[in-house]
């Protein structure tokens, strides 16, 4: 359960919550299927629930706060403007390097928030951020499993 919790955590992610699982001794194909169905989790559920922060952003228009409403929202078109063309042309393949890398600010949850900012279509984003999501358990994973064994 544990191995699960982290792998739904920004930055943490499955690519790290493996790492976890292995040093505690857990069995490795175990924690590698937990790891992988919270990737599918989050590579499902994420792109739903970001345009909602338009909604909330929308609504803030309409109060006291409205300068950050329309400041997010004027970006957020600016951005979805300038980036579509690149998006199309190489989107995919330029989401799932971004979400393999396992480092610091990249993984599912920006790979989702940079989709969304982009525009790139939920049915292009989900099995980007899957796929991008299974190379980073795997890039993780390998290393992890040669330390493990040569310190068990």
């Amino acid at each position: 359960m544990e191995v699960f919790i982290l792998s739904l955590l920004p930055t943490f992610e499955g690519r790290y919550a493996v790492i976890y699982g292995i040093g505690r001794g857990y069995p490795i194909q175990g924690t590698l299927i937990v790891a992988s169905i919270a990737i599918f989790v989050l590579s499902f559920l994420l792109p739903f629930f970001l345009p909602y922060i338009d909604i909330i952003m929308l609504k803030l228009e309409r109060t006291e706060l409205r300068r950050i409403g329309q400041s997010y929202l004027n970006y957020i078109s600016k951005v979805r403007n300038k980036a579509r063309p690149y998006v199309e042309k190489w989107g995919f393949i330029g989401l799932i390097l971004f979400v393999a890398i396992p480092l610091p600010g990249t993984g599912v949850w920006t790979g989702s928030l940079a989709a969304y900012l982009f525009g790139m279509e939920r049915k292009k984003t989900v099995p980007a951020l899957i796929i991008g999501g299974l190379l980073s358990i795997l890039i993780t994973t390998i290393p992890a499993i040669g330390v493990s064994s040569i310190l068990g």
